[in-house]
Formats: C-alpha cells, structure tokens, sequence
C-alpha cells in the first residue's frame, strides 16, 4: 500500500523564484486516486447519507424554506469568511444588510457579504443549466472579489504567478500549489472529472474528492478556500442529491480547523485519501444532524411564539405580520419593516413594543432613534457556532 500512496501523491515539480531560491511545487493527480479503500468507510458513509437524506426531507416540509435557506446562507458566509480570519460576526452582516441601520465594521463584513453574493450567484445559474464548470467558477470568483479589498486579487482570473500557503515566500512555505504553466491542465482534468459518467463513486466521495483538488490547485490569487467550499453544496445540488442548498460544511471546518487544515497537507504529503475522506464525512453527518435539529427548534419557536401573538387581541394583527417578517429577517429597524410591510410608523413601533413585552423581539441599542430590533432565541438559534476565531 505504500507505493500505491506515493502514486496518489502527485508530481513534485522544481521550480525558481525571481530571488532564483529553489522551490519545490505539487502539481497533483488527476482525480480519482487510484485504488481508493472505501471498506472502512462504508457504515460512515451510510451514517452521512442518512442525515443528509433526513435534513432534505425536512426542508420539504418546512412552511418557507427561502426564509430557512436566506438565513443558513448567511450563516455558512459568516463561518466560511470567519476560517480565513475575518472577525464579523452574523449580527454584523444583518445589520450591514439593513440599510437604515448604524454602521458595522466595513471590510470584513463586506468579504461576508461578497460571500453571500457569489454563492446566490452560482446557485442562480445552476437552476439556469448552466454546467458547474471553470467558466461558472471564474464567475463566482469575481462576485466574491468584487469591491476594494479584492480588486488588486484578480478577480474572476486563474493566477499567473505563484502562490504558496503558510511561511514568507514559496522557499519555507508549508504547501506551494502547482506553478502557473501547470495550473489550467489541473483545472481542466478537475473540470472533466465533476462532468465524468465513468466515475461511479458516492457522490459524498466525489464533493470531498473535489474539494481537497481544488484546494490543493489554489488556482486564484486569493478566496480559494472560500470557492472551495462552496463547490461541496454546489455539487450536491446539481447532483440532485440535495433539493435546496442545505447543507454546509464550514461550521465543522472552522471548529477543527486545525485537523481541517492538518488532513488537506496529509494527503499532499503521503498520498492517504482515505483519512480525509473519513474526516469530511464525520462533517457532513454532523452538521446535516445539526442542520435539522436547529431546522426542527426553529419551528417550534416560530409556531409557539404565533400562539403567544393571537392571545393578545388588539393589535394582533399587524404583531403577526411583523413576526413573519422577523423570520426572514431576525434583525432589523423601524424604517425597513414600514417600508417592507407598507404599515404607518406608528403601527409597526406598536407591533414590535408589543413583540418585546412578549419576550419575543429585543430592541439592543438603548438609544430613541435608530433602534434595532432583533428577534432574540430564533438569532441564537442560528449564531450557534458563528463567533468570531478572536485572534484567528
């Protein structure tokens, strides 16, 4: 089995810098790996479908799933952001989102918010046909990019000079991706490879496959782990194996980042797919069980908190309709839901005071004017797991 791993592990290619230091560059296998020993993952794998099955079948039965999905989305760009070092949290991007609202730390918000808007953006041209190839993730690329900080990254462009992860330079770097001339011959083999008929391993096996290559290929300048994780939910969707963009993974990355970062180097360095693959399946039945139990205590919270609302009578009315739109936006001002909900300043001040003397909502600035309103036990709901990696 040795030599079978030294195979898997690509091709180790010498290269020179400008300063003519050395370097050595991975330029990895063309998927899949070869005698890949999937025995020892069966009942996990089985354990990962099943959760992943269970948390689908759930999101058919949710009254809206857009207000569940609008929310998880939100929190999986939080969490992504948060593992490259970001520090916004995700009341941060609700209240960057609110217009009205006070102002939020700017940069590391608007990479989250940026988040949102290339995973909207590849779902969308998903449900369009449009294939997931390396047109769609040059597309993603640039959404993800767009706006000062990712301006000089070359957004929407493969890199034509070298990149490394960890250390200096490339010369003490912990990983050197595959030098620039090498680099579209890698996208183009993962991009045959996602379209492959031939390939007849469980999907699960195939996203985690994929996401390890394009990792290991790095082939943007900056947002590769980002896109990289986004691809999981993408391929699961196109393939059917998810009906709605459920599932998300970086959760499970960011609370063992350290293994998470520790498994991708392993298979660069001994050729042993089959840890990864253990590890990334672990993830996915832990958070698809995760996903339904938080999916599960968010409607009960809802249905239970509309019972308390018909109780009060007067004004119950225009109380339940701003409930409903907390749900979709557990966060927000005066001046929005009068906007939304097309109600008189009046009527909604008097909805939310009477959400707040229900436990329901809470208003957290104190202050008379500009106050935000939040949707308190549903936001812990979802902020489970979003804190900021302080000193990241």
């Amino acid at each position: 089995m040795k030599n079978d791993l030294k195979e898997r592990m690509g091709e180790r290619v010498r290269c020179s810098a400008s300063s003519d230091e050395p370097f050595w560059a991975l330029v990895p296998r063309p998927l899949p790996p070869t005698d890949l020993q999937l025995d020892d993952l069966h009942n996990l794998l089985e354990k990962a479908s099943q959760s992943l099955g269970r948390l689908d079948g759930l999101a058919s039965v949710l009254p809206d799933i857009q207000l569940f999905l609008y929310m998880y989305v939100r929190k999986e760009a939080v969490s992504s952001s948060q593992i490259e070092g970001t520090q916004s949290s995700l009341s941060d991007l609700l209240l960057y989102e609110s217009e009205e609202a006070p102002g939020v730390p700017l940069n590391d918000v608007q990479e989250v918010s940026n988040y949102v808007a290339a995973m909207n953006h590849g779902l969308g041209r998903l449900r369009e046909g449009f294939p997931l190839s390396m047109r769609l993730i040059k597309e993603m690329h640039c959404v993800l990019m767009s706006g000062a900080h990712g301006s000089t990254k070359a957004p929407g462009e493969f890199r034509r000079t070298q990149n490394w992860v960890g250390g200096t330079r490339p010369g003490n770097a912990k990983y050197v991706p595959p030098p620039p001339d090498r680099l579209i011959g890698c996208m183009s083999d993962l991009e045959r490879y996602l379209h492959s008929k031939e390939d007849k391993l469980p999907l699960l096996i195939r996203a985690a496959l994929v996401h390890h290559q394009f990792e290991t290929i790095h082939p943007f300048l900056d947002g590769n782990g980002r896109l990289g994780r986004l691809l999981i939910t993408l391929l699961l969707c196109t393939e059917g194996v998810l009906s709605e963009p459920i599932l998300y993974l970086s959760l499970y990355f960011k609370t063992h980042r350290q293994e998470y970062y520790a498994q991708l180097q392993n298979v660069r360095e001994t050729g042993d797919w089959e840890s990864w693959l253990r590890f990334f399946l672990v993830g996915v039945n832990d958070i698809a069980v995760q996903a339904t139990d938080a999916a599960r205590e968010i409607l009960g919270l809802i249905q239970s908190d509309r019972a308390k609302i018909t109780e009060i009578g007067r004004g119950a009315g225009s109380a339940l309709q701003a409930h409903r739109y907390l749900e979709k936006k557990p966060l927000v001002v005066i001046p929005e839901m009068v906007k939304a909900l097309g109600l008189t300043t009046p009527t909604v001040t008097a909805a939310l005071q009477n959400l707040a003397s229900l436990g329901i909502v809470r208003e957290i600035t104190g202050k008379q004017r500009g106050r935000v309103f939040v949707y308190d036990a549903y936001l812990k709901i979802l902020e489970r797991g979003t804190e900021p990696l302080h000193g990241a």
